[in-house]
């Protein structure tokens, strides 16, 4: 027999026993200090208690996935730690405090009950309708027949996740397969396609999660002005022809002096905008040095607004990712070892997790951008380790060479997206 699998997608999972049953709507805020005519300040939404630390999480992910790859980067921070805090509540306590920490949370100053809240916080404010901005994010759960987990913990799911549970027959693997690959394809209207790993017979579980965005400029770039074949310039000796968008408009704008790079932020007419850093030639590993939440804070309150004379590449990327190794350097050892139990999930001993993998994909063009990633986690039954194998009226910004991207969520400081364009028509 093959091995069984269990695969948790994206920012869905199932919540423990131990966790606190929360708002029907899943908004619940912090408590804040009352005086006596009433609150002292406004409430604070429980996202605010983690959307920080998962910003602080993508970009150490970025640099761990920067040092193994030369090519283009792409993923959104927001589905793997979803996925990962999710995973949390199906393991034992150790292991759930090792990946609660590993993301970067401090349980000592947040208890996890609030971390947990602050994601079913951000989820619900994610998932609210935006004018002009299509944001998207589900989660769905099917279940082999011979399983039995835990009800509590499938109640919880649904209240917390919305996630719901479906009956399924994986004893086709390859049907099965298509169907769930078909599923996140149809829910990213066809944006990220083949996000699944192979299957066997075997395969117990699958948790599906998908998040869409897409968005207008609220400055769009005129077609007639977008040059059909200018040079991009991978590195010093190789120069592609890509189609290049032209505009002059007033964007926020800098050029930082210490880290050789110019920073510009580019709205949308929603509610969302993009952060674009263009390195100096040469100063790409000197910027992704310095990126941390400091650097991102500075930047914010640097940026002026400009009139630009701004050329940019159209360009369609992707990004996918086996994330078992980059996650154990990071600190997230314990659910990859065979003493985890993840009975809660499966209903079933001796299962460990073998592979974390995560596929993101965006295109940008003079109407503007839309993106969309599915995050992975498979379990299978417990084996015995194997070794490891190893020029215009103001300032001008021309991005033909390599240069980082960040799609951000306004009202909840989030990030959506990250990655590093290299070759705009990689794919």
């Amino acid at each position: 027999m093959g091995p069984a699998w269990l695969w948790l997608l994206g920012t869905g999972a199932l919540a423990c026993v131990h966790c606190q049953h929360f708002s029907e709507h899943g908004d619940k805020r912090l408590e804040v200090p009352r005086g006596p005519s009433g609150p002292l300040s406004e409430p604070v939404p429980a996202y605010q208690t983690i959307t920080p630390t998962i910003t602080n999480f993508g970009l150490r992910l970025y640099k761990q996935l920067a040092a193994e790859s030369p090519g283009n980067i792409f993923f959104s921070p927001v589905s793997i730690s979803t996925t990962l805090a999710l995973l949390s509540l199906g393991t034992q306590a150790n292991t759930s405090t090792q990946v609660l920490e590993g993301l970067g949370f401090n349980l000592t100053e947040t208890p996890e009950a609030d971390l947990h809240r602050g994601f079913q916080s951000l989820l619900h404010s994610l998932g609210l309708p935006s004018p002009k901005l299509e944001l998207k994010l589900g989660t769905s759960l099917f279940l082999d027949k011979q399983l039995k987990p835990q009800q509590r913990f499938l109640d919880s799911a649904k209240e917390l996740y919305s996630a719901y549970a479906f009956l399924a027959n994986f004893s086709d693997s390859t049907a099965m397969g298509k169907e769930l690959n078909e599923y996140v394809r149809k829910q990213t209207y066809g944006l990220v396609s083949n996000s699944l790993q192979a299957f066997s017979q075997d395969t117990l579980v699958a948790l599906l999660n998908f998040i869409f965005f897409k968005a207008k400029w609220k400055h769009p770039f005129h077609r007639y002005q977008t040059q059909k074949w200018e040079r991009f310039f991978v590195d010093a000796r190789t120069a592609l022809r890509v189609p290049m968008m032209h505009q002059k408009e007033m964007h926020r704008f800098l050029y930082d002096q210490e880290l050789a790079c110019t920073v510009l932020q580019l709205k949308y007419s929603g509610n969302a905008w993009a952060l674009l850093i263009l390195p100096d030639p040469g100063k790409m590993a000197q910027v992704e040095a310095a990126l941390r939440p400091e650097t991102l804070r500075k930047w914010d309150q640097l940026l002026l607004p400009s009139l630009l004379d701004l050329h940019l590449p159209m360009f369609s990327v992707s990004g996918t990712y086996a994330l078992e190794e980059v996650l154990s350097r990071m600190g997230l050892t314990d659910i990859f070892s065979l003493e985890e139990d993840f009975s809660a999930i499966t209903g079933l001993l001796n299962y460990t997790a073998s592979r974390v993998s995560h596929k993101a994909v965006v295109d940008m063009s003079e109407k503007g951008t839309q993106a969309g990633a599915a995050s992975s986690l498979l379990l299978q039954p417990q084996a015995p380790a194997a070794s490891a194998t190893a020029a215009g009226t103001g300032p001008h910004a021309h991005f033909n060479r390599p240069f980082l991207l960040l799609l951000w969520h306004v009202t909840t400081e989030s990030l959506l997206f990250l990655g590093k364009v290299i070759n705009p028509v990689a794919g």
